[in-house]
């Protein structure tokens, strides 16, 4: 395959348009807050933005590898996925740091006794010697230290799936559905230390980002889309149908829709149901939604694609500014309804103000590159 003249396709501004609002959701749920919570995707379905992100991370990085692969060989495509690979981890390390450090102070300066163990960082502050190469090995995760870890796991995948397609074709994701298969029947895991569990089981989760590597290898070498036949939009509503009954089971407007969907549902073994819904939202949005649209040049639109751009940075600061709302509406219930009213707004601002700062940045790089000169 090295050698093949492929095209880097033109940037699908739904693509970005789509990790932004994901991103904002992302925010808004960390917040834990009452009001802005109803308008996420999240609280009406049975999946939330973390499967749609996932599935879009495995199909940007697919395109992405199958084109450095094409142009300058397996071995270049892999150290390319390297150094990704590396900077993630780097980037995971940090943000661990970071939040520890928020937890630690949190507990101490803000009068909140028993903070550091609800939220899974005791093993550090007791066994920091053992802690420390759990940290490194991604085995010890505190709560929100769980998906970066994910994504590192599933990108080391990525290689051998494409490797596997390349030679086997369609066939390969056997592989990644077979080990799927096994996390429902069997509930095998990585295991989490020091008290610690992943709320994203990565043998359950990758099949996600593989499939969508295998879309986005598929899309660059010009290969027929998914096929748009009326029995699969029937489907696919009907399995969106299905969230907004759950959904409505636990708002009190319906009838529960029983233990047996909610365990078919469940987020961190990505059940079935679960997965079949983000699969449905993501064909709707696929089939339903046009490439190019007036709208998509609007103000709104336009920072939540620049939000998408940056998407990695964002999430990290987002982590940090979302703690920040939920534990000032801890601190202070009697006002949390009016805080969140300014705070959410406030931090979503600060996320668009914090990548349009991040696209300056990289603004000459770009030039460069268009120039000829990088």
């Amino acid at each position: 395959m090295a050698g093949v003249a492929l095209q880097r396709p033109p940037r699908d501004l739904r693509l970005d348009i789509l990790r932004g609002w994901m991103q904002v959701s992302i925010f808004i749920s960390h917040a834990f807050g009452a009001i802005f919570v109803w308008g996420i995707h999240a609280s009406w379905g049975l999946s939330d933005s973390s499967e749609q992100f996932v599935l879009l991370s495995g199909l940007a990085l697919g395109s992405v590898f199958t084109l450095k692969r094409a142009r300058d060989g397996f071995g270049a495509a892999l150290r390319d996925l390297a150094i990704r690979i590396r900077r993630l981890y780097l980037t995971h390390l940090v943000v661990f740091v970071l939040f520890a450090a928020m937890i630690f102070w949190a507990q101490m300066r803000l009068n909140l006794p028993g903070l550091v163990s609800q939220m899974g960082w005791s093993w550090l502050a007791e066994d920091p010697l053992r802690a420390i190469p759990a940290v490194l090995a991604l085995l010890y995760l505190p709560r929100f230290m769980d998906i970066l870890p994910l994504f590192l796991l599933c990108m080391l995948l990525l290689a051998p799936f494409l490797w596997l397609q390349e030679r086997i074709g369609d066939r390969a994701l056997l592989a990644p559905l077979g080990l799927y298969a096994l996390t429902q029947v069997s509930g095998i895991t990585l295991p989490g230390l020091g008290g610690t569990q992943s709320g994203f089981d990565p043998f359950a989760w990758q099949v996600l980002f593989l499939l969508g590597a295998w879309l986005g290898r598929r899309a660059l070498l010009g290969q027929p889309p998914l096929p748009r036949h009326p029995a699969l939009l029937a489907a696919a509503l009907a399995v969106v149908a299905l969230g907004l009954w759950v959904k409505a089971g636990h708002h009190g407007w319906l009838p529960e829709a029983g233990a047996e969907v909610e365990r078919w549902a469940e987020k961190a073994t990505l059940g079935p149901l679960r997965l079949a819904h983000a699969l449905a939202l993501a064909w709707l949005v696929a089939v339903l939604v046009p490439r190019e649209a007036a709208w998509m040049h609007g103000l709104l639109p336009r920072w939540l694609a620049l939000i998408g751009q940056h998407s990695l940075h964002v999430f990290c600061l987002g982590l940090f500014l979302s703690w920040a709302c939920a534990i000032t509406f801890v601190l202070q219930p009697a006002r949390a309804w009016w805080l969140e009213l300014v705070m959410v707004p406030a931090g979503v601002v600060l996320l668009a103000a914090f990548a349009a700062l991040l696209d300056r940045r990289r603004l000459p790089a770009r030039r460069l590159a268009r120039a000829g000169c990088g």
